[in-house]
């Protein structure tokens, strides 16, 4: 019964794997798609969420059957439960991925931000990608060391974020309304979608040492 309940716990693990490269998928292709305009490519985006939804929900569905029927104690414990919130969490990003990609849909032809924003957007774009793929290797490896390099570029990101606000809230911003509203949801998107992968990394880092990180978000 051990090595069957150990089996389950490894195939939790590789469902996670499994969701979060789809995620970093969606992410790289969504990004791409805002800020070349492409709307095939954000179609495809949107259209392809409902796999990371479907997965998630089916790894939901195993970790209650495995926490019904072996009634796990201790780490183990925290292993299933910490799953289920991970798996939350790379749902949310999903959806996040694909709000990113509405907005390049509902502009086109025209790109979401104005000219002055894009620089920022792509490299808002470039840290959010790099945080997804870092990410999977997270939860395929368990490192702190890349659990503290999600955490470091994190904090990229929020700089990114704040420098859009107060852009287009300065005195000199010249833009339309429309412009403050894309500019605000979209960096607000990008922003949430680092905030989910520190989360996650803050609870893997729990399992391996034992220690809850404080993050202020």
């Amino acid at each position: 019964m051990r090595e069957v309940f150990q089996q389950e716990l490894a195939e939790v693990q590789e469902r996670l794997v499994r969701i979060s490269g789809l995620v970093a998928t969606s992410i790289e292709r969504a990004t791409t798609a805002f800020n070349s305009s492409d709307v095939t490519l954000a179609e495809s985006v949107i259209a392809d969420d409902h796999e990371i939804d479907e997965l998630a929900a089916s790894l939901d569905e195993l970790a209650i059957d495995i926490l019904a029927r072996q009634q796990p104690v201790a780490r183990d414990l925290r292993i299933v439960v910490s799953a289920l919130r991970i798996s939350a969490s790379l749902e949310r990003m999903g959806d996040l991925a694909e709000h990113i990609a509405q907005l390049a849909r509902t502009r086109f032809p025209e790109k979401v931000v104005p000219k002055d924003l894009r620089p920022t957007f792509k490299e808002l774009g470039r840290l959010d990608v790099l945080i997804a793929q870092k990410l999977t290797r997270l939860l395929e490896s368990e490192s702190t060391e890349l659990a503290a390099e999600i955490r470091d570029d994190d904090d990229l990101v929020d700089d990114l974020h704040l420098s859009v606000f107060d852009k287009v809230l300065g005195e000199t911003w010249k833009g339309a309304a429309s412009d403050i509203v894309d500019a605000t949801l979209a960096s607000r998107y990008h922003e949430r979608f680092a905030d989910h992968a520190v989360s996650i990394a803050k609870k893997v880092q729990y399992l391996q040492t034992g220690d809850w990180v404080a993050v202020a978000h």
